[in-house]
């Protein structure tokens, strides 16, 4: 007998460019309610940017600066209600390289 039954899973997504994250989130979606799961969100998590100021010149006019950022876009998904064909559905999914995901499968006893 199983002790722990899949009760919830929780799916995490960053992206630097936030067109290929939200075709992404659109796939996953469309794949649980497609195989009869139940979905909550998606979630839009707050954006991180970071930003860089570099010197323009290697040697006089510390003035003249020029500065770079970096945003990282972060999406949540959580899928209340899971089928064994949902489980597939996910591992069969192909993503961009550009997207990491972060999946947490939380248990109830």
């Amino acid at each position: 007998m199983d002790k722990f039954k899949i009760g919830k899973i929780r799916i995490k997504l960053r992206a630097y460019d936030h067109a290929v994250l939200d075709k992404c989130v659109w796939d996953i979606v469309h794949n649980v309610k497609r195989t009869g799961g139940r979905i909550a969100g998606p979630v839009p998590l707050p954006t991180k940017r970071t930003v860089y100021t570099v010197l323009r010149s290697p040697h006089v006019d510390k003035k003249s600066r020029e500065q770079f950022e970096l945003r990282i876009h972060n999406r949540l998904i959580d899928i209340v209600k899971s089928t064994q064909q949902t489980t597939e559905a996910l591992k069969n999914l192909n993503l961009p390289a550009g997207v990491d995901v972060e999946i947490k499968m939380l248990s109830e006893e």
